[in-house]
């Protein structure tokens, strides 16, 4: 066996036989070339660095990392927009645990629990809807963020609120997609690509089908991968297949999990309550149009934008972090300026560092000793 295929346990996706005869078939595809592939998925950056892969694979295989990590693209902006609602009297504002430390340009959100702000975090949107059915003379508002992977909840959630006719409960909707923002990487000038390793978890959602015009007008092939080390190592082969074939497709790795069609029931969820924004910003990536969700018009009892008033104010990142180079994948983490020094998981300057699935926080828990000298080294040619 040389992948993933008839697998059932943990352990089988972490088999150093099976890697090491994987990586070998990579090397001897690869040859002397060269191909830079994108993890779209933080998931996948974290495997690759956890696990070790990037110190096995041949130096022929460069992986760099995307924009999909779900906190990492939000703007400092719109965290000063939550921070001003939190900030209103009378209000519990309700977060994922991961975005209380993210930095925007007034403090974040731990912040502003330090100055007496009620901010508490959840672990999915029903329990925000559980305290504002807790607390039915407060206004209890949930920050949601991500992707096409947990967008559905919080469209199960606004619907269970609407049916139940809970009206102290609302949601600041910060939902994006990930297919406009790879659209966008592919468009910039300096960006070279050769291949993508597609996020899993978002194809769970939207299935395979989607991603049909990245091969057919990019002329670059996407293998869906699953997130264990073999899966990331058997997407790298496929895509070296395929270049090496003559192929431009979209295929599916991570098919014990992913389906063509995607989730109907999840997606008709989304439908019924959310549709596209003209345009939103994206940290490092700038406005991009048509990329992210807002409440449909007949749920605007439950829009926080809508019941409260939000600064919307665009805020600059920090001229020393880099992070919207490294979702780019224009640079890795460890060539910020800041890289390990001043920004590490204790002091974080940027998103990249703070998220659980971002880049930087990947780079620096399990490669930063590993790095130290090439940190260095990119530091030393910045500086010459």
């Amino acid at each position: 066996m040389t992948g993933a295929e008839g697998m059932r346990f943990v352990d089988e996706f972490r088999d150093p036989g099976i890697a090491r005869t994987l990586v070998k078939r990579i090397d001897a595809l690869a040859g002397g070339g060269s191909f830079k592939f994108m993890e779209v998925c933080g998931g996948h950056t974290h495997t690759i660095y956890q696990h070790g892969l990037h110190a096995i694979l041949p130096d022929a295989i460069d992986l760099v990392h995307g924009p999909g990590c779900p906190v990492c693209v939000i703007p400092m902006g719109r965290v000063d927009d939550a921070i001003a609602i939190a900030r209103t009297d009378g209000v519990i504002f309700t977060t994922y645990g991961d975005m209380m430390r993210v930095p925007g340009g007034d403090g974040s959100l731990l912040d502003a629990k330090a100055d007496g702000a009620d901010v508490r975090f959840v672990y999915s949107p029903l329990d925000a809807l559980r305290i504002a059915t807790e607390n039915p003379d407060r206004e209890v508002v949930f920050f949601a963020i991500g992707f096409e992977t947990t967008t559905p909840s919080t469209a199960v959630t606004l619907l269970r609120a609407k049916a139940e006719g809970i009206d102290n409960f609302s949601v600041f909707c910060n939902h994006v997609t990930i297919l406009p923002a790879i659209k966008a990487i592919l468009d910039s000038p300096d960006m070279r690509l050769e291949g993508f390793v597609g996020p899993g978890h978002v194809s769970t959602i939207i299935g395979t089908k989607p991603y049909w015009w990245i091969p057919e007008r990019y002329d670059k092939p996407v293998v869906i991968s699953g997130f264990e080390p073999i899966d990331v190592l058997q997407s790298v082969l496929m895509l070296l297949e395929q270049i090496v074939e003559g192929r431009r497709e979209v295929e599916n790795q991570y098919g014990r999990v992913v389906r063509e069609e995607g989730n109907p029931r999840a997606l008709e969820a989304i439908h019924r309550t959310m549709e596209l924004r003209p345009q939103f910003e994206w940290r490092g990536l700038g406005f991009i149009s048509r990329s992210a969700l807002k409440l449909r018009p007949e749920l605007a009892d439950f829009d926080a934008e809508v019941r409260f008033d939000v600064p919307g104010v665009r805020v600059a990142d920090p001229k020393s972090c880099q992070c919207g180079e490294v979702l780019k994948g224009v640079i890795k983490p460890w060539e910020c300026r800041v890289f390990g020094t001043a920004c590490t998981p204790e002091t974080p300057i940027g998103t990249c560092m703070v998220s659980s699935e971002g880049a930087c926080a990947a780079y620096y828990n399990y490669g930063r000793y590993a790095l130290r000298e090439e940190a260095a080294r990119a530091r030393k040619g910045a500086t010459a």
